[in-house]
């Protein structure tokens, strides 16, 4: 009779202690729910393994906020919900989608560094495609405007003495591309990690890598008025974050087993990729060199009006502080 006493005095304490925390959490002001943007591609990790192992909705859970993930995979599209307020958390984007939102007016925050892909973006062409940058001259090519796709494809062709208005540069989605290259109706397609292995099973091939022509810094990006409300609840996702990559460092295979699954690739790929993929925790001092040589490329070819200080794009937090 005492134990089951004292286990019901138990139980009700653990009730009631989560309805004071949840409490305090309405005190405080905190919203019922974050926003967060979901990005599997290239081969982000840390993301998967957070979602899979629901760590950010345990971790929000005790302060009686809700996890709500959406899956917004262009870096554009990303800036422009935080813009609207709609997305809180962007979790991975792309350096250049940063940049632009920035010169645009519409401040976004860099708040940890995920990776630095620098094999994971390629344009692709058919078996009989072009066999140079130079042969893409007057060709047709697919990709996602505003991404450092974008800018790797603006880069391979200001080497060769050549810019975007050389060639018919269509927006797409990186799966519309695909189909779009897969059926002929493009010369090239801009794709990403799982997308290029699945295209060399189909025949296609990989004109050329980011390696060389740029260094792809992938981040996760915050709305500044979230960051200013509620730095404790950014602190909470990028502690989560954390936890992620270390998990992955101590049980790797099982983590590249989650990410091939979910990408629905074989293991062996997905070891391939996660091997390409770069995954980071803090920026280097590398990366704000990288940064602002990407702004200033940006700005001679015209995709931004304005130059802006990479370094105002950062927040301590990235550098681990």
């Amino acid at each position: 009779m005492k134990s089951r006493f004292a286990a019901a005095l138990v139980l009700a304490l653990a009730v009631l202690g989560s309805d004071l925390h949840a409490q305090n959490s309405r005190d405080r002001n905190y919203p019922r729910v974050v926003n967060i943007s979901y990005v599997e591609s290239p081969f982000n990790l840390q993301i998967m393994v957070m979602k899979e192992r629901r760590m950010l909705e345990e971790a929000f859970a005790s302060r009686g906020i809700e996890v709500r993930w959406h899956t917004i995979t262009s870096g554009a599209d990303q800036t422009q919900a935080m813009a609207a307020g709609s997305l809180d958390i962007a979790s991975v984007i792309n350096s250049a989608s940063v940049i632009l939102a920035n010169s645009a007016g519409n401040p976004v925050q860099i708040a940890a560094l995920v990776s630095r892909p620098r094999q994971s973006f390629a344009l692709m062409v058919g078996p009989a495609g072009p066999r140079s940058v130079r042969e893409l001259k007057g060709k047709t090519v697919a990709g996602p405007k505003g991404t450092v796709l974008h800018q790797m494809l603006a880069a391979a062709l200001d080497r060769e003495g050549m810019s975007l208005a050389d060639l018919n540069f269509i927006q797409m989605g990186l799966p519309e591309a695909r189909t779009a290259l897969l059926a002929g109706r493009v010369d090239g397609a801009l794709q990403a990690a799982s997308l290029i292995v699945r295209n060399e099973e189909a025949g296609m091939r990989t004109l050329f890598t980011a390696d060389g022509y740029l260094s792809p810094l992938l981040f996760t990006a915050v709305r500044p008025g979230f960051a200013r409300r509620y730095p404790e609840l950014l602190d909470v996702y990028l502690d989560v974050q954390k936890a992620a990559y270390g998990w992955i460092t101590a049980h790797t295979r099982e983590a590249v087993d989650t990410g091939a699954r979910l990408q629905q690739i074989s293991p062996e790929d997905g070891m391939k990729l996660f091997r390409w993929s770069g995954i980071a925790l803090v920026m280097a001092a590398e990366d704000l060199p990288a940064l602002e040589a990407d702004v200033d490329f940006l700005y001679r070819l015209g995709m931004i009006d304005k130059k802006i200080r990479a370094a105002g794009m950062i927040l301590p937090a990235a550098y681990g502080k």
